[in-house]
């Protein structure tokens, strides 16, 4: 009797339920909307708001009906469940676009009655509804569904206010971020007016540094909105005091923006303030400030191209090298980034060449100024002679010129060590970089002896000892009277060292003051010898041939020259990294992502992420500062995680392009060739621009590459078919960049090995191959003739069927894509086509009757065609169209419609694995 009261209830339930429904479906859009708008029931109310753009549909004829719906989207606005409003707000850009699609009947109905609900929800006090209502501004926005006069009016003032100081902390927030992403939708003029001000504003919020941080996150597109004079005057402030933040996520969000930052800065901003805040982030204290910041180096480094090149490279000419070089010598002041041939003074005091770009060397004989007359030189020599002595008796002086001469690098954040190399622009520092030998040489009184300045600069001159001039008067006067050079040298050591000493904890900064510390002691021991030396007794120094003067003599000199080598050995590392596109220091720090400390003290990735912006960074310098990346290309190269090589071998062809084709079969094809015995993760990102790399080479060089296209058949899976896919494309690609003999002779057999591969895909991919390389041997008719016979060999006589139905569709294809004419085609391949007629496998007949009655007829190949082949094509169709199959009969006898050629392979796919 229960299971029967139950069902008694229940079909009562089930019964009620129908008439319930049966109510509904008799009453008008509007009457069902009001009976479930006033329910007492949560559930109903949420789906009025989902029906809305059904029953605004419903009654979009009537004018009258759309406003009262649109009324009753207010009602329902103000209901006191937040999942109702929230369900209404997911609704709004559905019911905005119907309005604005019906606009003539209902106009500006968007702003009258959906626009201040958005505007109301941005402030309610459930998270929920904020952030849909947030969601559904910026894609009204995106679809410029609103009012440019109502965004200015009714949006910001309210997002601006919920900016306000007493405004609620999560509130300022979202606020702040929806400022940040509708900025550039709104576009310049709303943002400076409105938004800029409060953006400012918040930079500097004292209390929230979630306000802050995501100030700090969007920075970069509220500078790309304003342009680069509101950026410098009103947000670079701020941006700075950001990246000084006291906490690390703020600092962190600065240094993922610093490209977009930089771009819209000028150069001399970027180059003399963002450069010196972004090595401030890379030695921050925070590795995931640190972490951030490298991976953002690469991208920042190609902020610095050039933009008067339309690559975006930094080329000149070699003409215009020496005009620059020439005009440098005798007119720029002494400068860090001054692209010339000249001798520095690094912290070990050796002498080390700058080398501008690569290969460069000295300028011409006949580029140089023209040589004053003997009085001038003269007055210029005592000049400078003076000048000299007064530098070296005032040293602070010098270093107060070298402050502010643009040697104020080296005092950035990091505490780079080495020293900015300055150009001795002036004779007199001319003078005091070269030796006292050349010095004795430049002098008036000698000049049959004089050294010509193109031969300064060479292997003997330069690593020769310089031959002692002893002045007499000044030996007399005794060693207070000396000038000493080398303390200068040592007080720089020791203050960068100072400097750097509040930085120990890091491993880069200790391993930097262990080479400081070092360099003090060196310069230390050659100071004492040099003073032990001239306080000896003038008895032992005129005895020119004392066996103990001899063998202290050959010890100093053994002990300079190991000195001298080791020096000279680390001066050309360095020299070999200089350039003048980009802030030497930013650069060396790009260059020590390779340091496998790195990999411990920042990121286990940072050598993906050197490698992944490595071509912008070259494309940056151009390629004749290639010398200055080749050492950390091979290092990546030959890294041991294949994730790092993988990225690398996708940018290859990239990167020949940037460098040319002598850098590229100089310095790139061993990587290449290491890469094409890879693991298949790396090969594949070869093989997917092996077209793009190998067009970039010279002929000769791209032809040897032919032997090894056969590797690529071989994988470590040989599940792996999408590898093999990708080679076919590509060998249809290399068709172009080779002969028809060497076509005929390597690409001939990777074709025909790939059209009878397992996978489907692949052979498909692979028969058109084929009908390219009929197209490419059409021009010579002994390798065509060669090739088609072997072509009907292998595949219309084969025993697998497959094969045959492939010859049907390479013939397909040879007409459709017109690879070669009607008479080639009627004379090698119809004659074996049209035995397929009576193959016993119908998917052979199905493809065959396709071909006859979509390609030829098409083509109106019985009008061309001699009587004999008319004669056969009429009996091979009316043979097919009384097959015994449905399907060729149908083929044969109609054209389908709408049936295209890619149609036709996919339906016959699935037949064919």
């Amino acid at each position: 009797m229960a299971d029967l009261s139950l069902l008694q209830d229940s079909q009562e339930d089930t019964g009620g339920l129908l008439d319930f429904v049966s109510q509904d479906e008799m009453l008008t859009p509007l009457s069902r909307l009001d009976k479930y708008i006033s329910s007492e029931n949560v559930f109903n109310r949420q789906m009025v708001a989902r029906s809305l753009l059904d029953t605004l549909r419903a009654v979009s004829e009537d004018e009258h009906e759309c406003v009262s719906v649109l009324e009753r989207i207010d009602r329902l606005a103000d209901d006191s469940e937040p999942t109702v409003r929230a369900e209404l707000m997911e609704q709004i850009p559905h019911i905005a676009i119907f309005c604005q699609e019906n606009r003539p009947s209902i106009p500006s109905a968007f702003s009258r009655y959906l626009l201040p609900i958005v505007v109301r929800y941005l402030a309610d006090q459930n998270n929920l509804v904020r952030k849909t209502s947030q969601a559904a501004l910026l894609v009204l926005l995106e679809q410029e569904l609103m009012e440019r006069a109502d965004v200015e009016t009714l949006v910001c003032p309210v997002l601006v206010d919920l900016t306000a100081p007493d405004s609620n902390d999560d509130v300022k927030t979202e606020a702040m971020a929806i400022i940040c992403k509708m900025a550039p939708m709104v576009g310049k003029d709303i943002t400076e007016r409105l938004f800029l001000p409060r953006f400012c504003e918040m930079c500097c919020d004292c209390r929230m540094f979630h306000v802050r941080k995501v100030c700090a996150a969007n920075f970069g597109d509220i500078c790309s909105v304003v342009g680069g004079d509101a950026t410098e005057e009103l947000l670079l402030p701020r941006f700075f005091q950001l990246c000084s933040d006291n906490v690390w996520g703020v600092r962190k969000a600065c240094a993922e923006c610093f490209m977009s930052v930089s771009s819209a800065s000028s150069p001399e901003v970027r180059r003399s303030k963002l450069s010196a805040v972004f090595i401030s982030l890379i030695s921050d204290p925070s590795r995931w400030v640190r972490q951030a910041a490298f991976q953002s180096l690469g991208q920042f480094i190609s902020t610095f191209a050039s933009s008067s090149s339309a690559a975006g490279q930094f080329f000149r000419d070699e003409a215009d090298w020496n005009s620059s070089t020439l005009s440098t010598h005798t007119h720029t002041p002494p400068s860090s980034e001054t692209p010339l041939l000249c001798v520095s003074h690094n912290a070990l005091g050796c002498e080390e060449p700058d080398v501008a770009e690569e290969g460069g060397g000295e300028q011409p004989a006949e580029e140089e100024p023209e040589v004053r007359d003997s009085t001038e030189e003269q007055e210029a020599l005592e000049q400078d002679m003076s000048q000299q002595q007064q530098e070296v008796s005032d040293p602070e002086e010098e270093q107060e010129q070298d402050r502010t001469t643009g040697s104020s690098q080296q005092q950035e954040v990091s505490g780079p060590v080495e020293e900015q190399d300055r150009t001795p622009s002036s004779p007199a520092e001319q003078q005091e970089v070269r030796g006292p030998a050349e010095q004795e040489d430049e002098s008036p009184s000698g000049p049959q002896q004089q050294i010509p300045e193109q031969e300064l600069f060479n292997s003997f001159h330069y690593w020769r000892t310089p031959i002692p001039q002893i002045d007499l008067e000044l030996e007399l006067q005794g060693p207070q009277k000396r000038p000493s050079a080398p303390p200068l040298a040592r007080r720089q050591l020791e203050e960068l060292i100072e400097n750097l000493e509040p930085h120990i904890d890091d491993p880069d900064v200790k391993a930097q003051v262990d080479v400081l510390t070092a360099a003090l002691r060196a310069s230390a021991l050659d100071s004492a010898l040099e003073d032990s030396a001239f306080l000896e007794p003038r008895a032992a120094q005129c005895e020119p041939f004392s066996t103990q003067l001899l063998s202290a003599d050959t010890q100093r000199c053994d002990d300079g020259d190991s000195e001298l080598s080791d020096c000279s050995a680390e001066e050309e590392r360095r020299s070999s990294r200089q350039q003048d596109v980009v802030p030497q220091a930013l650069l060396d720090q790009y260059l020590s992502m390779t340091d496998p400390s790195r990999a411990q003290t920042v990121d286990m990735e940072i050598a993906k992420h050197c490698a992944y912006s490595l071509p912008g960074v070259a494309l940056t310098l151009g390629r004749h500062n290639w010398h200055c990346l080749r050492d950390t290309y091979e290092t990546l190269a030959s890294d041991m995680q294949w994730k790092v090589r993988r990225t690398l071998a996708f940018s290859l062809h990239e990167l020949a392009g940037i460098l040319g084709d002598q850098l590229t079969a100089a310095h790139l094809l061993p990587v290449f060739n290491s890469f094409l015995k890879d693991l298949d993760e790396v090969r594949i990102g070869v093989l997917k621009h092996l077209y793009d790399f190998l067009k970039l080479l010279h002929p000769d060089t791209r032809r040897k590459y032919l032997y090894q296209l056969q590797e690529f058949l071989v994988t470590d899976n040989s599940r792996n078919w999408r590898f093999r896919s990708e080679l076919a494309e590509q060998l249809v690609l290399l068709l172009e960049l080779y002969s028809a003999q060497d076509v005929h002779d390597y690409l001939r057999p990777l074709a025909f090995c790939l059209c009878t591969d397992r996978v489907s895909s692949v052979r498909w991919t692979s028969y058109r191959l084929v009908s390219e390389i009929i197209r490419k041997l059409s021009s010579c008719s002994s390798l065509l003739v060669c090739f088609l016979s072997e072509l009907v060999e292998k595949f219309c006589h084969s025993q697998k069927w497959s094969s045959r139905q492939a010859f049907a569709f390479v013939c397909q294809l040879s007409i459709e894509e017109e690879c070669l004419t009607l008479d080639q085609f009627s004379e090698h391949l119809l004659p074996p086509l049209l035995r397929l007629a009576s193959d016993p496998v119908p998917n052979v007949r199905v493809l065959l009757a396709k071909t006859l009655r979509q390609t030829l007829l098409e083509r109106e190949y019985l009008v061309s065609s001699s009587p004999g082949q008319q004669e056969a094509l009429e009996h091979t169709l009316l043979s097919l169209q009384t097959d015994v199959d449905k399907d060729v009969k149908y083929f044969a006898s109609v054209h389908p419609a709408n049936t295209r050629l890619n149609e036709d392979a996919m339906s016959t796919t699935s037949s064919t694995y």
